[in-house]
């Protein structure tokens, strides 16, 4: 069984509450170290058989019209999960 990930984050220009919250709630754990955060959403598509160029492509398809907004949202990644490197 194959798995497609896909990546999706506001777009620059939108307001991201949630990454800010987070954002302000890491120094008071004591994590300084970043100057700030996005939120997104990862979708992972399970496929019977091998990941193929032609399901990538009907992915990038779905990422476009189905799983994201694309008023204020960028389809930033679409790409097979290595299952060996995990």
């Amino acid at each position: 069984m194959g798995r497609i990930v896909v990546e999706v984050m506001p777009k620059p220009e939108i307001l991201d509450p949630q990454g800010k919250a987070v954002a302000r709630a890491l120094p008071r754990l004591g994590l300084d170290h970043f100057a700030g955060v996005r939120q997104g959403k990862r979708f992972e598509l399970s496929v019977d058989g091998e990941v193929t160029g032609e399901l990538l492509d009907a992915a990038r398809r779905a990422a476009e019209t189905a799983l994201s907004n694309p008023v204020i949202e960028d389809v930033v990644g679409v790409y097979e999960v290595d299952e060996a490197a995990r």
